[in-house]
């Protein structure tokens, strides 16, 4: 049971690694460059993202337990299930040093594309093993939907500067 309860933290923590990671290498640029871009009204204040991140973190995380668990650990029946899971991870991960490191928004806007498309597919083939695990992804793809439609916005609205033009 405690081996368990250890396997239960450590898959709900995970996603919350590299969300730490991208807001501690990229927090200058959040409060930098992102305040000065034209962005609608309807984006939600600064403050909310840390807090709707931890709470989808927290949830995709615990859901990737219940599955690797339904699953009996990683087996070869894990393997698309979790691996659909590690590539939207990863690209959830990449989209911070994207957008706020590179502030390149066309290559943010292509990775938050790719992530919907994984995320989805994550949450279809979790809803066959484990409906719990599938209905706890429902509000992480809730804000992937907002974030994704701000990024389209942001991307739109502030057309990248061309190498050696001057603002």
């Amino acid at each position: 049971q405690g081996r368990m309860w250890a396997y239960a933290v450590g898959f709900t923590v995970l996603p919350h690694v590299g969300g730490f990671l991208g807001w501690l290498v990229n927090r200058k640029e959040i409060g930098g460059w992102y305040e000065k871009l034209k962005k609608p009204s309807w984006c939600p204040p600064r403050k909310a993202f840390p807090v709707a991140w931890t709470v989808l973190y927290t949830g995709m995380g615990y859901a990737s337990y219940l599955i690797w668990n339904e699953l009996g650990g990683c087996s070869s029946k894990a393997l698309i299930p979790l691996g659909l899971y590690g590539a939207q991870l990863a690209l959830n991960w990449a989209w911070p040093p994207i957008f706020f490191g590179a502030r390149n928004l066309k290559l943010a806007l292509i990775d938050i594309l790719l992530l919907d498309s994984l995320a989805i597919g994550t949450l279809c083939s979790w809803y066959r093993i484990n409906k719990i695990a599938a209905l706890l992804l429902v509000p992480y793809l809730g804000w992937l939907a907002m974030a994704t439609c701000l990024t389209i916005r942001i991307w739109k609205d502030n057309p990248e500067q061309k190498p050696g033009k001057s603002e």
